[in-house]
């Protein structure tokens, strides 16, 4: 059994693999006399609601404020992209130490994704909440937008890739090992000579072949040995530009994605999905080190995930597959979505500072080469089971957009499952990761 310190590390590893997050709770208005606590709860603990029922809030508003409190609790209702669908409001009477409960009640919607804001004005206090709430996510259907060469152009890849002799080098790092887990450095060449590494750490209690953990890297982020996953062997793929795999490519966090951007053949995506195929290659071709070829799982956030229903997608020799909040799907609605921030943040913050720096590089041409990179043009080519998770209040990746492509993937109905946390941003929770471990303790059958 994993142990809690095992479980933890999930949380610890979503921190360091997802892009970054924004504070998802607002900050209460606070002075000396007093101050006023919310707390907002759906009828349904996931804020998932069917669209046959209304969606169900409770309020419990409390005022510690000597000088009584008079206003109104205003909600109102948004599609994901900020059109302002209803308008109500409950008036709020507090006295001192008092605590008012408000029960908000929406008519059926659509499927879909909406932002619901609570604006509380009183005698003192003025502030409003914002939360997001899912109608029959599975519902959401929207268009691929797939090349009509999509698939011989990743087919190309990977017969050039198959050329790319991989140099294979495995070094046991001493320092780094422990006598329950031993710690190798792993080289290879990739797609276009690159050199990539990886950490692959082995544990030494059980003389069996043990499944394969495969991490995949966030947004320009440095993977390290995992030396906490016990039940698996974990290999921590540093794709080219992350973590000790910059020999060749050493970018920042502005421009990593644009690197070559208005060349859908140099691309650097086209290259880190191969060097995750690479990956692949390393673990099928050293079974003697202890690896159960036919249990193999990637499990990533963020970029990581893109990168790893990519994997899945070329690479059948992926078994299952777990995701968490996945960067640049169905990029043409998240263009649309983030148009309506107040703020652009990553990746859509990138995109448009290149698209006004390069006004010749319109939107259609970054649709047209993104069209081959976007997760949900390969999620229809992956069969195998599949767990993801999304943050409600996500702006880097809109649930809309992570549910819509979801519902593309090829896997069975009964083969795939997802879990939305209502208060995480770019990032999701312990329940999520403790439910993360059981899942796949059952689908590998460990005890």
């Amino acid at each position: 059994m994993h142990s809690l310190r095992t479980i933890k590390l999930y949380l610890i590893t979503a921190t360091i693999l997802l892009a970054g997050g924004f504070s998802a709770y607002p900050q209460d208005n606070k002075d000396d006399d007093g101050e006023v606590t919310i707390e907002v709860k759906p009828a349904n603990k996931n804020a998932i609601f069917k669209d046959d029922e209304n969606v169900e809030y409770k309020l419990k508003i409390k005022s510690t404020y000597k000088e009584t409190q008079d206003g109104k609790l205003t909600y109102n209702v948004l599609t994901d992209d900020f059109t302002k669908i209803s308008t109500n409001s409950l008036p709020v009477h507090l006295t001192k130490n008092s605590t008012g409960t408000y029960n908000v009640s929406i008519p059926k919607k659509t499927a879909g994704f909406y932002r619901l804001h609570f604006i509380v004005n009183t005698t003192t206090y003025d502030d409003t909440i914002k939360k997001v709430f899912g109608v029959s996510p599975e519902k959401i259907v929207t268009q691929l937008h797939r090349p009509p060469d999509f698939d011989a152009f990743w087919k190309g890849t990977l017969d050039t890739l198959a050329k790319v002799a991989p140099n294979y080098k495995v070094t046991f790092r001493k320092d780094l090992s422990t006598k329950a887990k031993k710690v190798y450095l792993v080289e290879m060449r990739s797609y276009e000579n690159v050199l990539i590494r990886g950490w692959l750490v082995i544990p030494t209690y059980n003389a069996k072949k043990l499944p394969v953990h495969l991490r995949l890297p966030g947004y320009v982020v440095a993977l390290k040995p995992n030396m906490d996953n016990d039940d698996f062997i974990a290999f921590d793929l540093n794709v080219r530009g992350n973590g000790n795999a910059r020999d060749e490519i050493s970018v920042g966090t502005e421009t990593y994605c644009l690197v070559n951007i208005e060349n859908r053949n140099k691309y650097i995506y086209r290259g880190i999905y191969m060097d995750c195929v690479r990956g692949m290659d390393f673990l099928m071709s050293h079974r003697s080190l202890g690896i159960d070829t036919s249990r193999i799982y990637i499990e990533a956030g963020s970029q990581g995930a893109a990168l790893a229903i990519a994997t899945a997608a070329l690479d059948k020799r992926v078994k299952v597959l777990t995701v968490q909040v996945p960067l640049y799907a169905d990029i043409r609605d998240s263009w649309h979505i983030s148009s309506f921030y107040d703020e652009q943040v990553f990746p859509f913050k990138q995109f448009r500072n290149y698209n006004r720096a390069h006004p010749d590089f319109t939107w259609d041409k970054f649709f047209k080469l993104f069209d081959y990179y976007d997760p949900q043009n390969f999620a229809p080519l992956i069969k195998c089971p599949v767990l993801m998770g999304v943050g409600l209040l996500d702006q880097f990746c809109p649930p809309r957009c992570s549910l819509a492509m979801y519902n593309h993937l090829g896997t069975k109905p009964s083969e795939k499952e997802w879990i939305s946390v209502p208060n995480s941003t770019h990032e999701v929770n312990f329940d999520y990761f403790t439910f993360q471990n059981n899942w796949l303790r059952e689908k590998f059958r460990i005890p």
